[in-house]
């Protein structure tokens, strides 16, 4: 592996993690959003299409054909996530009346 491919490994793997971080915050914000909602079924709808085509088009220009950069920039993409998931507040701190009727918010 040469200098010039480790530099395109280090840089699709930060990419798949910037990525994932867009992606994965999205959705928290796009869960948090659809308990106020007046429609959130659009509002997740509308999410998930502009996270999942900002993904793939991320994925398409990271990978530039490379089967190897398309693997470092989804292995960035999944450590995002396995960050997130501690950093982001849990269920529990949602808010809402959907949230108190799961029983989310209860002591």
């Amino acid at each position: 592996m040469t200098m010039n491919d480790t530099m395109m490994a280090v840089l699709s793997a930060f990419s798949g993690g910037v990525l994932g971080a867009v992606f994965f915050v999205g959705l928290w914000w796009t869960v948090r959003e659809a308990m106020r909602s007046q429609h959130p079924g659009l509002l997740v709808l509308a999410s998930m299409l502009w996270r999942t085509g900002l993904v793939v088009e991320g994925f398409y220009l990271v990978s530039g054909g490379q089967w190897q950069r398309l693997l470092f920039c989804l292995a960035g993409f999944i450590f995002a996530r396995m960050i997130l998931l501690r950093v982001l507040p849990k269920a529990d701190n949602l808010p809402g009346p959907l949230a108190t009727e799961m029983g989310l918010n209860a002591p």
